[in-house]
């Protein structure tokens, strides 16, 4: 049985807009379990980033969380005090986020950032504990610590400053990562390298990971659990391996189609048909019901709801519409 870490139910998050309200994120549910790797993936605008932001307490204006609830081991993320609320950031859970090089302060020694950081969330440290602390982190992600903390963000590579995001957000020792996109624009070598380092942490130090990617392969080598995000929604989740062997709903079972194998020729591997919908101009029903080859009269007026099974797999889709139908229906 799963020991969840992070509840988020029913989640909506509005950003208003000129054209009119988008929902972001629709009523959406997801378990993030204790000790595990859990990776949320989904076409770009798909909502992972907001969903993720929304587990920090980040949500930009204008943007606000109309309705749900988000739980960090049992407390009401959403009821923090402004005080609880500094501990919890970079205490509890940290965040690399997408393009993360670009959050590095170009004109201040990595090593000054360090110490700031440090102070930001922490009275407890000296500056030589914090520095030693930075040393050694930077040293467990393979870098040279004397080099890296005497270092302007500009003379670090996009890998190596990477690296140097991913010491910051152990700093605190929180029991959660959220990554996102942790590998966007470094080659695929360095990708490798740094997957490497970040399962390297989640066993060593049992750190709860979540991973936000549009790249299938990461997920299928890095994770213990995935989630499938469409038009806001959280439309799938369970076992990686189920999710990759057994995919229940028909996107999920799409995206593994279009994930290409060194067995069969590229031609062969078909892309999903049509586009996402437009969050500002939703249809009615299921959000995938225009793209969906199982779509019928039901799927155009009613929003599925999710059954659960037993064993931890989720879905939402009026294939199932029942936790033993989850069992007796194939998509793929």
């Amino acid at each position: 049985m799963m020991e969840p870490l992070v509840e988020v139910r029913g989640l909506t998050i509005e950003f208003p807009m000129r054209a009119g309200l988008l929902r972001a994120v629709n009523e959406a549910d997801f378990v993030i379990p204790k000790g595990q790797i859990t990776a949320l993936v989904g076409e770009s605008g798909s909502g992972k980033s907001t969903m993720a932001s929304a587990i920090m307490r980040a949500i930009s204006v204008p943007g606000r969380v109309s309705a749900g609830t988000i739980t960090f081991d049992g407390r009401d993320v959403m009821s923090l005090s402004k005080k609880e609320l500094q501990a919890y950031k970079w205490e509890q859970v940290s965040m690399v986020f997408q393009a993360a090089q670009n959050a590095l302060n170009p004109v201040v020694r990595i090593k000054d950032q360090i110490i700031e950081t440090f102070r930001a969330h922490s009275k407890s440290y000296t500056e030589k504990q914090m520095v030693d602390k930075a040393r050694n982190l930077l040293d467990y992600v393979r870098l040279d610590p004397d080099r890296v903390l005497n270092s302007f963000p500009h003379e670090l590579s996009g890998g190596m400053k990477q690296r140097v995001m991913i010491a910051f957000s152990l700093l605190l020792d929180p029991q959660l990562v959220i990554l996102d996109e942790p590998t966007t624009a470094l080659d695929v070598i360095t990708q490798a390298y740094i997957f490497d380092i970040l399962k390297k942490i989640h066993k060593d130090m049992n750190i709860t990971m979540l991973l936000m990617t549009h790249d299938i392969g990461v997920v299928a080598k890095a994770a213990d659990r995935v989630g499938v995000m469409y038009a806001g929604n959280v439309v799938e989740a369970g076992d990686v391996y189920d999710m990759f062997k057994r995919p229940k709903h028909p996107y999920t079972a799409k995206l593994m189609k279009a994930v290409p194998s060194l067995y069969e020729d590229v031609s062969e591997r078909k892309g999903i048909p049509g586009s996402p919908p437009d969050l500002l101009n939703m249809p009615p029903g299921c959000p995938f019901h225009p793209r969906c080859e199982y779509a019928h009269a039901k799927c155009k007026e009613q929003n599925p709801i999710k059954v659960y099974t037993p064993a931890g797999h989720e879905v939402a889709c009026h294939l199932y519409p029942n936790p033993e139908s989850v069992a007796e229906v194939r998509t793929s």
